[in-house]
């Protein structure tokens, strides 16, 4: 069993993760895009021909399946990625937890990129998923590119600033930024807040996880073998995905 993700940076890290816990034994291929990241400022068409480059590279390796594990890119990509690759290679892309959070009936807040915050795409997840219920959109600025470079001070206060903003009594926050989930601990605890519920963190990680073991049923046993590629190039992680339990533990060696 062989299982692609593909982002502009290190977010794959949290799906990667997820699919390890499941199943030690899948070998994963990790293409991400540090030439060409962040991916959300640049325009659609800009977009898609980095992410199909991400996805020729990781198809060299013929994987079973490929998961998107970016928003940004499910959103702009998932058709032509999805009309490069099916049947052969399913392809299972990243939504928001939207839905899942709705259905706990209380206050929604969504944490996500400026670009993604507002946009018709996570407006559209809203109506159909959460009609009728309190939704507050949290932009987040600064903080997927803090955790790409782990930089602690960035992070912290990057959340620090988001949690200033949520407003208090809601009951679930969605994590609408696959990088967000990399410090999903941080983000808890600047959530707390004595005599308040503190809320319910949502990322989608092993929601996608499941669904790309589910295309797989039939695959092949593989040996738990890590393959990263940066904009191509075959290449270790890099030094701030070994700042993250998940890129630790993606790296090191799997025990089938």
């Amino acid at each position: 069993m062989k299982i692609a993700l593909i982002d502009s940076g290190i977010g794959l890290l949290a799906a990667a993760a997820a699919i390890r816990r499941l199943r030690p034994d899948a070998d994963l291929i990790l293409s991400s895009d540090p030439d060409g990241m962040p991916w959300g400022p640049r325009s659609t068409p800009d977009l898609r021909q980095r992410v199909l480059a991400a996805v020729r590279a990781a198809a060299a390796h013929n994987p079973d399946a490929l998961v998107i594990a970016c928003n940004t890119a499910t959103v702009h990509a998932l058709a032509a990625v999805k009309a490069m690759l099916e049947p052969g290679i399913p392809v299972i892309g990243t939504v928001p937890a939207v839905k899942t959070a709705a259905a706990s009936g209380g206050p929604v807040a969504i944490w996500a990129t400026p670009a993604t915050t507002g946009s018709s795409y996570q407006k559209a997840l809203i109506r159909e998923h959460a009609a009728g219920l309190p939704v507050t959109e949290i932009a987040c600025p600064g903080l997927a590119d803090a955790v790409q470079h782990a930089d602690p001070t960035a992070i912290d206060e990057a959340v620090a600033d988001a949690s200033r903003r949520t407003p208090p009594g809601v009951t679930d926050v969605v994590l609408g930024c696959t990088h967000y989930e990399l410090v999903a601990a941080q983000i808890q605890s600047a959530l707390h807040r004595p005599s308040l519920i503190t809320p319910v963190l949502r990322g989608s990680a092993d929601a996608v996880a499941a669904q790309a073991l589910r295309r797989l049923t039939e695959a092949a046993k593989g040996s738990g073998l890590l393959t990263v590629l940066l904009s191509g190039r075959e290449a270790q992680l890099p030094a701030a995905a070994l700042a993250y339990p998940a890129g630790r533990y993606v790296s090191a060696p799997a025990v089938a």
